[in-house]
Formats: structure tokens, sequence, C-alpha cells
């Protein structure tokens, strides 16, 4: 039998010159924890962009749609990422289901 964990990230990037820069990672026990890392980290990009540019993120934030999705994405085993554009600097926030062997 197999049980999942989640590997979740945040990652800014620059398209222009493809550097990437860590803003922290996270694994979860379940696909509504990995979420929450998810929402924690987007509040604290949102929080740090200037309002027109937070925009985005404070909509995701509030998109219980999307985050419907998101959940059943990683239930499902499918991994999930939301992209938040600013200017020339991209915002991943990504979680992917890692299958490991029951104790």
């Amino acid at each position: 039998m197999l049980i999942r964990i989640y590997r979740c990230q945040a990652i800014a990037s620059t398209p222009d010159d493809g550097r990437t820069f860590p803003l922290g990672a996270h694994t979860a026990g379940s696909p509504r924890l990995a979420l929450r890392w998810l929402q924690l980290r987007a509040r604290h990009i949102g929080d740090q962009l200037d309002p027109p540019a937070a925009r985005p993120v404070l909509a995701w934030l509030h998109d219980d749609q999307a985050h419907e999705h998101a959940l059943a994405a990683l239930a499902s085993g499918t991994p999930y990422t939301h992209t938040v554009y600013d200017d020339a600097i991209r915002y991943l926030l990504t979680a992917r289901p890692i299958p490991r062997p029951y104790p």
C-alpha cells in the first residue's frame, strides 16, 4: 500500500534571465495541509507586493473554486501549480504528491 506526502515549494523566477530564487519549501501530510501552506506563502508574497500587483494573489486566496480544484488534483495524485506574475518576476506556488511505501 502506498501513502502520499506532498512536497510544496514557493519559487520566484526572472523569466528574462532564467534565474530562480527559492522562497520556501515544506512537506505536508495531506492535500489540505499542502494547500494551507501554499496559501500562507501566497499571503506572504502578496504582503510584499504593491497593491495592484497583489490583486491576483488576493483573488486566488479568496477563490474557493480554485482551492477545491487544487485539493482534487492533489488527492488524485496530480501536481498543482499556481503562478503569479509581477512585472519582471514570476512566483510559482507548487505542490506535488510523492508516493511513499506504507511502513
